[in-house]
């Protein structure tokens, strides 16, 4: 039998591409984004609980039920640590992390009906923090402490799984480009294809996965950074830092320019 499957931000990105790679499957798929784009996409804000009602239940009665949610709806935007939190690190925080709660919340009686499973899309950043990416990290690492509670309170009726990408050329990176502080040329990129595959793996597989990857070289570096001192881990990603700060790539970022002068004249 084909999965119906509901996947938020859908109109863009790893949604987008999932939403395709699922139908190829034989899968009934229906989006939600805010930028809804055509039939198969419903309109829906996931900061509001009345949008996000409203659209969940829209998708469900166009399914016939609901097997799969995958929670893909996400926004990149940087902030200091050190300055107050703006309207763009909250908007990050809502989106990200409040978003997943709010379409699952509206999602998970039709999910326990079908027996069926939650798939929430994290970031290898819920695992190795890097500076000027606040409210973007604080919203993965809570989207896996979701994860996880919710894992517990649905066990034996609705699985939960944890997707963890790496750096993907997306949409959800401009804001950073627009601001000089973008991960090309830092972090090696992973296929957009290759995340889509997980999705599908997760969504189709016999028995939910807890935690997937989407890439071999970012499970075994996670895996790593879970074992590692966290203090040792800090010193490795200043040290990774300050060769990026050298070769100038911070050079034309007015956000960066503090941290910028503070890798310079540090050494480690």
């Amino acid at each position: 039998m084909s999965k119906r499957v509901l996947i938020t931000g859908a109109a863009s990105g790893i949604g987008e591409a999932t939403a395709s790679a699922l139908r190829s499957r034989g899968c009934d798929v229906v989006g939600l984004d805010v930028n809804a784009d055509g039939n198969d996409v419903i309109a829906c804000d996931v900061r509001d609980q009345t949008s996000v009602d409203s659209a969940v239940a829209g998708a469900i009665e166009t399914l016939g039920g609901l097997d799969v949610l995958i929670n893909c709806a996400g926004i990149g935007d940087p902030q200091s640590a050190a300055e107050r939190p703006g309207e763009d690190a909250l908007r990050v925080i809502d989106v990200n992390l409040l978003g997943t709660w709010r379409v699952t919340g509206a999602a998970i009686d039709a999910l326990r009906e079908s027996r069926g499973r939650v798939i929430n899309i994290a970031s290898g950043l819920a695992h190795l923090t890097i500076p000027l990416a606040t409210a973007y990290t604080i919203s993965k690492r809570g989207v896996v402490a979701y994860s996880d509670s919710l894992r517990l309170e649905m066990a034996g009726e609705v699985g939960v799984t944890t997707i963890y990408p790496g750096y993907i050329r997306t949409p959800i990176h401009n804001a950073s480009v627009e601001k000089g502080i973008a991960l090309e040329g830092v972090v090696p990129a992973e296929p957009l294809e290759a995340a889509a595959a997980t999705l599908v793996k997760a969504a189709l597989s016999q028995q939910p996965y807890r935690d997937l990857a989407t890439s071999r070289q970012g499970a075994a570096g996670y895996a790593m950074f879970r074992r590692l001192p966290r203090k040792a881990l800090d010193r490795l990603t200043l040290r990774r830092l300050r060769a990026t700060a050298a070769r100038g790539h911070f050079d034309g970022s007015e956000l960066a320019a503090d941290l910028r002068a503070r890798l310079r004249a540090s050494r480690g």
